[in-house]
């Protein structure tokens, strides 16, 4: 280099302010000599050079430049724009409005040789005003119901240029995604098997939920995105790589565990033409524990609390009505809040059996005991009695300490005492006032319960469900006969010996079968599946 070999200071020169040397130690003849080969000499390069070279190389590529054709526009191939997605977090996924919504960093890579250029820079990194003069993809998102870019503290957008022509576009995104009518008639060409609806009816879902298996089922959200004019000969769009959509680490959601995330890109035919489609599916899977702590387990103790009522005494009416109707209040209290987050689909869900599976066993804990109060329970508590079985006493009253006392000499006159008295009193009166001694028999030990009848079990049975009066006025006779030996009075029902041992079973039953049902043989595709 020149400076090597003539450096100022060898030469006793100074640089002056007009850009020329003086000399303290030469004459004038080494000026003359040596001044034609120092003004040759380069001067160094500052950082606003390099700006204005870089503007007027941009102005020179931009001078001929139009944004509005492609960069493959007139050579009959289309242009290639390549995507991937960083997901920074996501959610929450709502099922009432069945959408979700996602941060993420949004990169689109396409090539445009009109911008290629030369020099010792490789990559240019350009001002976000740049994006207005050159040519952008129309990129949308055909199911997002709200997006926006992130603007503070300035425009989160990144935009640079390579030497060769290669763009970045990067942006962050916040996206809501949802499922309006033009996602549906996407999704119907993929889909044929997709149900037909009109305009008016369609779903309006971002994530078309099935919630046949709510809560212990499994979403697949897509994310579909494409040209909005440019047909799949002008534009095609292809995923950067086989990973091109990733999360950050540590990204969970409160509700779901994501199991995969394929990612495909196709084409679809509509009036216009034939559009180039990237779709990403995200595979979730629902978190079951929220319900089983909020719904199941109170609805399976409400259950097993109704059937206390099969061990109180049938005698107690209002306790055990009392009972069966504050468990069904309770159940309906549960049933409505848990459906306050759903919405109102025309199926039945997973969770929705259940609660009516839990109504069922409460309702049929009422008319079981509706049955024992109609069928084996003759009376209040007394002995019923026949007109002719009334005797006359007959004997002297004797007044002892004011107060009137009978003169019960005879076992006829005590019997006869006691069924006065058993009208008087509407539960069976206390045995030992009018029993002889020697009887040791105590009340809690008789029932109403009749002896059994002669018919069949199976006909008694049959009779009893069809009200039969015929059958109910046997039972009584059979309650009054003069053998008062063989009958019970307020013993246990043999209907709640019953059900205390068929309720819980069959309820245990239904658990089994239903965890196994929509658990354990659920399907393991999902009902939007990604195109190959």
């Amino acid at each position: 280099m020149i400076y090597e070999r003539f450096p100022e200071h060898r030469l006793g020169l100074k640089r002056g302010v007009n850009g020329t040397f003086l000399s303290k130690h030469l004459n004038q003849f080494h000026i003359n000599r040596w001044y034609p080969f120092i003004k040759a000499l380069p001067k160094k390069r500052t950082s606003v050079d390099v700006s204005k070279n870089i503007s007027m190389v941009l102005e020179n590529l931009l001078k001929s430049y139009s944004n509005s054709q492609l960069p493959t526009h007139g050579q009959g191939v289309p242009t290639v724009v390549k995507t991937n997605i960083l997901i920074r977090s996501m959610g929450p996924v709502s099922e009432l409005d069945m959408d979700y919504s996602m941060d993420c960093y949004f990169r689109q890579y396409w090539r445009d040789k009109r911008l290629s250029f030369q020099g010792p820079i490789k990559s240019l990194s350009l001002s976000i005003s740049m994006l207005s003069r050159i040519w952008k993809p129309d990129t949308y998102f055909y199911n997002g119901k709200q997006s926006h870019v992130h603007t503070i503290t300035v425009p989160n957008k990144l935009l640079r240029l390579s030497q060769e022509g290669d763009i970045l576009y990067s942006m962050r995104l916040t996206i809501k995604i949802n499922f309006p009518l033009k996602s549906y008639f996407i999704l119907k060409s993929l889909h044929p098997n997709l149900a037909d609806c009109s305009p008016s009816l369609c779903p309006q879902a971002s994530c078309p939920m099935e919630l046949k298996n709510f809560p212990v089922d499994r979403q697949s959200c897509p994310l579909i995105l494409g040209s909005y004019a440019y047909t799949s000969r002008q534009l095609v769009y292809e995923w950067l790589t086989s990973d091109s959509v990733d999360f950050n680490p540590g990204m969970t959601l409160s509700q779901f565990d994501l199991i995969d995330f394929p990612q495909s890109n196709f084409t679809f035919f509509r009036r216009e033409g034939e559009f180039s489609v990237l779709q990403v599916s995200f595979n979730l899977q629902r978190h079951a524990g929220y319900f089983l702590i909020q719904v199941y387990v109170p609805c399976i103790l409400i259950v097993v609390l109704s059937w206390v009522g099969f061990w109180i005494h049938r005698e107690a009416t209002s306790d055990r009505v009392g009972l069966g109707i504050t468990t069904v209040l309770t159940l309906s209290t549960i049933s409505l809040d848990s459906r306050k987050d759903l919405p109102k689909v025309r199926y039945a869900t997973a969770l929705d059996w259940f609660l009516l599976m839990s109504f069922f066993y409460c309702i049929a804990t009422l008319l079981e005991f509706a049955g024992v109060h109609y069928f084996t329970k003759v009376g209040s508590g007394e002995i019923p009695l026949d007109e002719d079985e009334w005797e006359d006493i007959g004997e002297p009253v004797e007044k002892i300490g004011g107060r009137l006392s009978i003169q019960l000499d005879s076992p006829q006159r005590l019997l006869a005492a006691r069924r006065r008295s058993s009208l008087i009193c509407p539960i069976y009166n206390d045995t030992t006032l009018f029993r002889p001694a020697a009887s040791k028999v105590s009340t809690m030990e008789r029932t109403t319960q009749t002896d059994q009848p002669k018919a069949p079990k199976w006909k008694q049975l049959w009779l009893c469900i069809l009200g039969d009066d015929k059958f109910r006025r046997m039972r009584q006779r059979e309650a009054t006969r003069k053998d008062r030996s063989t009958r019970h009075v307020n013993s246990v029902s043999l209907i709640d010996r019953v059900a205390r041992v068929l309720f819980p079973l069959s309820f245990g039953m239904f658990n089994l079968m239903y965890w196994l049902v929509y658990v354990t043989y659920q399907e393991d595709d999902f009902p939007w599946t990604t195109i190959n």
